[in-house]
């Protein structure tokens, strides 16, 4: 099996317009430092914004995608992002319930895919729609080990020159995958696994 860490945070946000966005801003990865966008558009449509073809292929072969678009993704430190087509700026908010609780468990546990086999039962019944292991595309497993939680209080932007309007849950859940983001707009900070069988 060969495995790939990727260390980082997540921003999940739903808009007034019906477009939820899920944003991932890598520090440590087997790409190096980077930032991706999953977009589901109002009418349900998935589209991810990817910085180059390695990150494109991998993430689309890894979640389900209608389209792909490639170009400059930058995520900034305060969740200013910028993509193609889209203009995004996030305003994020105190430690969550969830996010204290976390900060708990000793990073190196918390991060572990063997954790995940607590923490999915917790999560599924907890959070509607979450999960932290699960089958991924192409036969991959993958496991999200969450040592924080912020709430995110504001959203302003645009994609496709329309404005997004205002922050609102993430609902419908978009579909990228075999668990969701939160409903309740929020940043996570995680170690993403993705464990594969070696060809």
């Amino acid at each position: 099996m060969s495995r790939r860490r990727f260390s980082g945070a997540i921003a999940g946000v739903g808009s007034s317009s019906g477009v939820r966005v899920v944003v991932g801003r890598w520090e440590d990865s087997p790409f190096g430092t980077f930032a991706d966008v999953m977009l589901a558009e109002p009418d349900g449509t998935r589209v991810l914004l990817a910085p180059d073809e390695q990150v494109a292929d991998f993430v689309s072969s890894t979640y389900r995608f209608d389209r792909v678009e490639i170009g400059p993704v930058v995520a900034t430190s305060d969740w200013s992002v910028t993509a193609p087509g889209l203009a995004l700026r996030l305003g994020t908010g105190p430690r969550t319930p969830l996010g204290r609780l976390l900060r708990l468990v000793p990073a190196r546990l918390a991060t572990s895919p063997t954790w995940t086999r607590a923490t999915d039962p917790v999560a599924r019944a907890v959070l509607s729609g979450v999960r932290t292991r699960g089958t991924a595309g192409n036969g991959r497993r993958e496991f999200y080990g969450a040592t924080d939680v912020h709430r995110i209080t504001s959203l302003t932007g645009s994609w496709q020159g329309a404005d997004l309007g205002s922050l609102a849950p993430v609902s419908p859940e978009p579909g990228f995958g075999f668990g969701s983001t939160p409903r309740t707009p929020s940043v996570t900070t995680i170690v993403t696994t993705v464990e594969a069988t070696s060809a």
